[in-house]
């Protein structure tokens, strides 16, 4: 033992320390955040503190000295396990855990295969902080202090803590204003708050977006009517109902992005099916259409898919929100006479799809247990999409027509295994193994999509039916730019990395004759309305932000779900404006005009499914449910601006 006495609260500044140096590090090494300016370094190295000092500080209410230091060893553990678990959940997802995904315990078992991917014996590292103040408590010795000290130290330490914080919040403002009204840019929020205060804030923000739908009204659905009707555009009078009374056919192919269409890897083909498809006369393909998913990664893309609503900023709406009422793609198609159902082969609690579905109005759900897995037909998540397909298309010949079904692969998704029989090229060489992987997977996912296509011809579907296919996410995240700057030959910049959230959508229609490759700038939001008018059913009174692909009044602007857009001259990505063209900085004059737009629709939706502001309308008539006093008090509204106005025009 150290026969020197220390301090008195010398453990309790050693924990301090100690975490706070581990959490920079941590940022540094862990955490792909971008850092522009000094400022901003400055702000990113100071932001633990004020959290710490409060959390450690309660340690200093404790009379006894043993008590004190088993609190300071609690707060050490608990801040390690939130800091590691946000480090493990990135390595995978390139974003930080919200409190809905903690509440997701359903899904945790079938995320296995992928989290144990994201785990290491080395990441002992990021408890090095517990195991110092161990050491400390056993070796340190500190001297004793009257009780009047300890209450002025108390007093003095909490103040000092109080203007850390408040200095560390009047910087990041000054940096980045209206930073807590953006909550979906969680890299933002940790970058200038910290981790452990934008764990606290984020509660914050799921209490409040529950408290929404208690206090929501009708009322509040007028404005973003408003937009939405002043912003839809007309469907094409060419392509209006031109698969009407077809079946429909929609494939979600896991995790591929569109940089596999007509590439090579080792000089063969990645896709040589979808590839080709690009070519075919039946196909209208569309190269420069984007994902635009959350935390809820699939889940989200039939969110998008199913409503034209943006996903949440935290968590999935599958789970957070599945009571809500929607007016969903499957609901309008049963109401015109369609059998609709979904085919996945996972667990039907997976992402809560089976409460999902009732809410979604699907008629049908085929899981898990409507399939047969013999030997050898199952890796990484479930059901090979071979066999899948092949007992997918046999399912859809015993649905009553027309039908509208949705086929969920699974075999291209993280980690990429596959069995050895299975594997048609060979891995690419880098230093990720994940995207080592992927190109064999995502090889296997295009040879089951030429399967689909022979099965529903041999079954007589193919004719009457129109297939329309999209990828549903990224499948390489940025944490593997790297070895994705070796694949492609040029540096991953923000604006590369916005192009690499292109992902593949295909309209199929047989006997069609006039396929095309189609240019027109869209994302997951616009699907639905595509749709929907292909198969011959108006949108115009549906609540809805995207718009059909085919319309020639149809506005380029893809906004993704943390605040980025595409539009067709700029792209908008780590707060810098690109030219489209050369990738190359412009001026920001060029992006401002949309920066309000984009925040403005994610706001409109979120405030659309936080609220369940959907109940207040009949998309049969359009008309908002309002009571009479709701009623009256737009009325009075209505007539103090029209006062307004005759005032400003006398």
């Amino acid at each position: 033992m150290l026969k020197k006495e220390w301090p008195k609260h010398s453990i309790l500044a050693i924990a301090i320390i100690a975490t706070w140096l581990k959490t920079y590090i941590t940022y540094k090494t862990s955490f792909s955040i971008t850092i522009d300016n000094a400022l901003q370094e400055f702000i990113l190295f100071i932001n633990p503190l004020s959290m710490l000092l409060f959390a450690y500080g309660i340690s200093l209410f404790f009379k006894s000295e043993k008590a004190k230091n088993r609190y300071i060893v609690a707060v050490a553990i608990i801040s390690s396990i939130i800091l590691y678990s946000n480090v493990a959940f990135y390595r995978f997802f390139s974003d930080f855990i919200t409190l809905p995904i903690l509440f997701q315990t359903d899904n945790f078992g079938d995320l296995g295969s992928s989290a144990s991917e994201s785990i290491f014996l080395t990441d002992i590292v990021y408890f090095t902080d517990v195991i110092l103040i161990l050491l400390a408590i056993k070796f340190v010795r500190v001297m004793p202090s009257s009780e009047l000290s300890v209450a002025a130290q108390r007093k003095a330490y909490f103040i000092i803590s109080a203007a850390v914080l408040f200095f560390n919040l009047g910087l990041s403002e000054a940096e980045r204003p209206q930073l807590l009204t953006r909550s979906f840019d969680r890299e933002m929020l940790v970058k200038n708050i910290g981790m452990y205060n934008y764990h606290l804030y984020d509660i914050y923000i799921q209490s409040k977006s529950q408290a929404q739908r208690t206090l929501a009204n009708g009322s509040e659905l007028v404005e973003v009517n408003n937009y939405i009707r002043a912003n839809q555009p007309e469907p094409s009078d060419e392509m209006f109902g031109a698969a009407e009374g077809r079946n429909l056919i929609v494939v979600t192919l896991e995790s591929l992005q569109s940089f596999t269409i007509n590439g090579e890897m080792n000089g063969k083909p990645i896709t040589p099916f979808l590839s080709e498809l690009t070519k075919d006369e039946d196909t209208i393909y569309f190269p420069n259409f984007y994902h635009q998913t959350g935390l809820g990664k699939t889940s989200d893309s039939e969110f998008i898919l199913e409503n034209s609503l943006y996903p949440l900023s935290g968590g999935a709406v599958f789970f957070t929100h599945s009571g809500n009422t929607f007016n969903s793609m499957a609901e309008s198609l049963g109401n015109s006479g369609y059998h609709t159902a979904v085919q996945h082969a996972n667990t039907k609690s997976f992402w809560n799809r089976d409460m999902m579905y009732e809410s979604l109005n699907i008629d049908q759900f085929l899981d898990v247990e409507s399939y047969t897995i013999g030997e050898g037909d199952a890796v990484n998540w479930g059901m090979k999409d071979i066999p899948f397909m092949e007992q997918s298309v046999e399912q859809m010949t015993e649905m009553p027509q027309p039908f509208y079904t949705r086929l969920l692969t699974l075999t291209n998704h993280h980690p990429f295994y596959l069995d050895e029989e299975d594997k048609m090229i060979e891995e690419f060489n880098s230093s990720s193994g994940t995207l080592n992987r992927y190109f064999q997977t995502a090889r296997y996912l295009d040879e089951s999509i030429e399967v689909m296509f022979d099965e529903l011809k041999e079954k007589g579907l193919y004719e009457n039916s129109i297939i329309v296919m999209y990828g549903d996410h990224y499948g390489i995240s940025e944490n593997h730019n790297e070895a994705m700057a070796q694949y492609l030959g040029k540096e991953i910049t923000p604006f590369e990395s916005a192009q690499l959230q292109k992902v593949p959508f295909f309209v199929h229609i047989p006997g069609y004759g006039e396929g095309q490759i189609n240019k027109e700038i869209g994302g997951q939001i616009d699907i639905r309305p595509t749709i929907m008018h292909l198969m011959g059913l108006e949108t115009e009174k549906d609540i809805q932000f995207g718009g059909d692909l085919f319309s020639e009044e149809h506005e380029e602007f893809v906004v993704f779900r943390d605040g980025r857009f595409i539009t067709d001259q700029h792209v908008f990505a780590g707060n810098v404006c690109y030219d489209i063209e050369t990738g190359i900085e412009t001026d920001m004059a060029s992006c401002e005009p949309y920066i309000e737009p984009a925040l403005t629709e994610l706001e409109y939706s979120e405030s659309i499914i936080n609220g369940d502001l959907l109940r207040f309308y009949d998309e049969n008539n359009g008309q908002l449910i309002l009571s009479e006093e709701e009623l009256e008090k737009l009325e009075k509204e209505r007539q103090q601006q029209q006062e307004l106005e005759l005032e400003i025009q006398n």
